[in-house]
């Protein structure tokens, strides 16, 4: 996500690492570069002038210039003033009333209100242990109702049933009724949106908003709508006063103007970006998180909590194990391994979030694309359990065998099969005695001077 915003901070952030002294024309250049970045990705341009002035001030005074490592310290300065912009620190949802608490959801149609009220849910179920329902007051839009339901099964929450014959503020009340009765720790209400905003629209949402007095409303909006986003969030902030902030489809946004204008603009934070289209694809928002990503420094705490949420423990722990004692890795355990690496999303997305890697993206994207372990795990599953514990034995018939089954060629079986032979040596050495750590000196070995981007 924000790709071209990141792509040119990046640039400037390198060329004020190579510079040994700074000066104030350098200060000067390097911060125009800035402004002219986050400019063309669309971010408010009070924001703009507020953050260069702000960089200016400090970067000219001795806090730069007097530094041992200037270069440094500038690129700091830069880091703390934009996490300044997007708010300093994670704002949590305030669940802290007699249940059930009430999360209003609303915006404008299109900006995924629906799927993240069902992405909410899942999140609060899984991470939070909250027992939850959702509800429909879209009593306009085509099988929103239905859609709202159909995601509900999804994510496994319950589901209040509502019609379009009923009233959105009916709906409302009954439906928090209903979860008190069923003991609930939070209910959802999504709204109806418009393709604008309009007065019959306001009314009926301030009416809801009254009628069920939530403890959060929390306002979606597409992040792809640059300023417009934040325009609409200041109307709708005037009319319901909102506690926060969903960003929807920032995964498709190379620019990040609105995730970097929404905040100081409205004075509301985000809380939650929405990441992709599957139900797990909500992440809790930190400010400091997305602005070590957008100059080129990684999240590996994302990662980390990413891997403790969707990765198999006990099957890692089993394969250390079975290596531990001696016993050989077979394809069986490879197509397991790469089964995992797919819970993890797409590579691009993981190097992204590696300290140093984020360069390593467009490379990842040119030599790599995820349908590759697709079509891996697809010739595994066209050898018989015999070919995945035995791999020697695939010659001939057998690889023309595999390649049809799995609709690929000899070609593709060929580079599975030597690349396989490549992990089984890397997994052995692990399997030994001091096997990481020597493995990690052989690959510090083939890295050029410095390592991998100074990590």
């Amino acid at each position: 996500m924000f790709e071209n915003l990141s792509d040119r901070l990046r640039g400037v952030v390198n060329k004020l690492t190579g510079q040994g002294r700074l000066t104030e024309d350098n200060i000067k250049d390097s911060l125009r570069e800035v402004r002219m970045a986050l400019l063309e990705a669309d971010v408010a341009l009070d924001v703009v002038k507020s953050f260069v002035e702000q960089v200016k001030t400090r970067a000219l005074g001795q806090e730069v210039l007097g530094s041992l490592t200037p270069g440094q310290t500038l690129i700091k300065i830069v880091n703390d003033e934009l996490t300044q912009i997007v708010g300093e620190e994670n704002k949590t949802l305030d669940l802290t009333v007699e249940p059930p608490a009430v999360i209003l959801m609303a915006g404008l149609q299109g900006s995924g209100k629906t799927t993240s009220a069902a992405k909410l849910a899942k999140w609060l179920k899984e991470t939070e242990n909250k027992k939850v329902m959702v509800a429909s007051a879209d009593v306009y839009r085509p099988a929103a109702i239905l859609q709202l339901q159909t995601l509900a099964n999804e994510v496994d929450v319950s589901f209040f049933q509502s019609t379009e014959k009923d009233k959105p503020v009916n709906i409302a009340k009954s439906a928090i009724s209903e979860a008190k009765k069923q003991a609930m720790d939070v209910v959802i209400i999504d709204t109806a949106g418009r393709l604008h905003i309009d007065d019959d629209m306001m009314s009926e949402i301030k009416q809801i908003h009254h009628a069920a007095n939530p403890i959060e409303t929390l306002f979606v909006i597409d992040s792809m709508m640059g300023q417009d986003a934040v325009t609409t969030a200041k109307a709708f902030d005037e009319a319901l006063a909102l506690t926060g902030i969903v960003l929807t489809k920032v995964d498709g946004d190379s620019r990040g103007g609105a995730a970097l204008s929404v905040r100081q603009v409205t004075g509301k934070p985000i809380k939650f970006l929405g990441v992709g289209e599957k139900t797990d694809a909500l992440e809790p928002f930190f400010p400091d998180r997305l602005v070590s990503r957008l100059l080129g420094m990684g999240d590996m705490m994302s990662l980390i909590e990413e891997a403790e949420r969707k990765l198999d423990k006990q099957k890692a722990t089993n394969l250390a194990k079975k290596l531990k004692k001696g016993k050989g890795f077979t394809l069986e355990d490879y197509r397991g391994q790469l089964l995992e690496m797919k819970k993890m999303g797409n590579l691009t997305g993981l190097l992204d979030k590696v300290p140093g890697m984020g360069n390593l993206k467009q490379m990842a994207a040119d030599k790599i694309d995820d349908g590759m372990i697709k079509r891996t795990i697809a010739i595994i599953d066209s050898m018989t359990i015999h070919e995945r514990h035995f791999p020697a034995v695939i010659r001939g018939s057998r690889k023309k065998r595999i390649a049809a089954g799995s609709g690929t060629n000899i070609q593709e079986v060929n580079k599975l099969l030597k690349q396989f032979t490549q992990m089984q040596k890397m997994m052995k050495k692990l399997s030994k005695k001091g096997g990481m750590s020597r493995m990690m000196q052989s690959m510090q070995g083939m890295m050029p001077p410095g390592g991998m981007g100074g990590m």
